[in-house]
């Protein structure tokens, strides 16, 4: 499949990309950046994007604009590693209340998900990391894959297969996975409990496409632990970015809607199967959580650029002003392992 497949689409056809949204200044910059670089592999083609909080243009916004460039039918893709609450809820609520309202067509597309591109992009990275230090062998290397958290343990379940893939896919001595928040175990804890498998060198991915709140988290507590542990050499991998691999997964979902083979996965959603701990989520409505957060945009003066270890360690810990970034999942059902010793408090009620 390639992008030349899409070139001859019909001229009242658009695309918006749909991404969370960041009071990160620098999160904020790389979408824009990775939008462009995804108009350089369909410039013929009208495409827009919009957030679901924290930043502008929000969802309704961009696709009044591509309205105005004549578009009459739109493919939106949501920008997201995994389906979870954002995918599943969030983003189709807003575009099927937009479309009743304007009568705009939407076909709405999948999440990027697992393939083979994103397992490459994210080798990558982790191999960068790796070529960085040449004081361990890969047998003496522990990886640790960072996943966002979700309330959905469908979601969280595949960070859990990127890890494994490239554990085996490069040959490292050991493979874990830890979240950043809603989920467990956390960066820290989880850390805390893996220096006891006695690896020299302990590599951290985490699993984003962008900077933002998270990852500067991720840094911090990685070097919490990092300043304890001078024997350990740790080694930060740099998050996916605008990866030409992952900028091709795109293409392909966008592609699937055209030829109108993407259908989700639903045979692990916790909205339609009866999950073991969440069967009573079954049926529950599909509305969106993030009205009260849409364009809001108070920037972190910050995190104009990703938080470094040694700027992290300064006593100015910021995630207080983050929390919506999100350590909780705003009004939805609860996380029934909300009091999980190695969670994150604020999801305690």
């Amino acid at each position: 499949m390639t992008s030349t497949d899409l070139r001859s689409l019909d001229s009242d056809i658009g695309i918006l990309i749909v991404g969370h949204g960041s009071r990160n200044a620098l999160a904020v910059k790389e979408f824009a950046s990775f939008i462009t670089s995804l108009k350089q592999f369909l410039p013929d083609v009208p495409i827009g994007y919009g957030y679901l909080e924290f930043a502008r243009p929000i969802i309704s916004e961009a696709l009044d604009s591509l309205r105005e460039q004549g578009v009459k039918k739109v493919i939106a893709i949501p920008l997201m590693l995994f389906a979870a609450g954002h995918a599943k809820n969030d983003i189709p609520a807003v575009l099927n209340a937009y479309s009743l309202e304007s009568g705009l067509e939407i076909n709405y597309g999948r999440e990027l998900g697992i393939t083979n591109n994103m397992v490459g992009a994210s080798g990558e990275r982790v191999l960068d990391a790796i070529n960085s230090s040449k004081a361990h062998p890969l047998s003496d290397t522990l990886l640790v894959v960072v996943g966002r958290g979700s309330s959905d343990p469908d979601a969280n379940s595949n960070v859990s297969k990127i890890t494994r893939l490239l554990l085996e896919g490069i040959g490292f001595g050991w493979g874990e996975t830890v979240f950043s928040g809603v989920s467990f175990p956390l960066v820290e804890p989880g850390l805390r409990h893996l220096i006891k498998l006695g690896f020299g060198r302990i590599v951290v991915f985490p699993y984003f496409l962008f900077s933002g709140v998270l990852v500067s988290r991720i840094r911090k507590q990685t070097s919490r632990v990092a300043l304890d542990h001078p024997e350990i050499e740790f080694l930060n991998a740099k998050y996916l970015g605008n990866h030409n691999l992952v900028l091709e997964t795109v293409i392909e979902r966008i592609r699937e809607v055209v030829d109108g083979d993407n259908s989700m996965n639903c045979s692990l959603c916790k909205y339609r199967a009866n999950l073991l701990g969440f069967e009573h989520e079954v049926g529950s409505p599909q509305k969106s959580h993030h009205h009260h957060v849409e364009g809001v945009s108070e920037g972190c003066t910050l995190c104009e650029d990703e938080c470094t270890s040694e700027c992290e360690l300064i006593d100015h810990d910021h995630d207080h002003d983050h929390d919506h970034d999100h350590d909780h999942d705003h009004d939805r059902i609860p996380y029934p392992r909300s009091d999980h010793p190695l969670g994150p408090v604020t999801l305690r009620f």
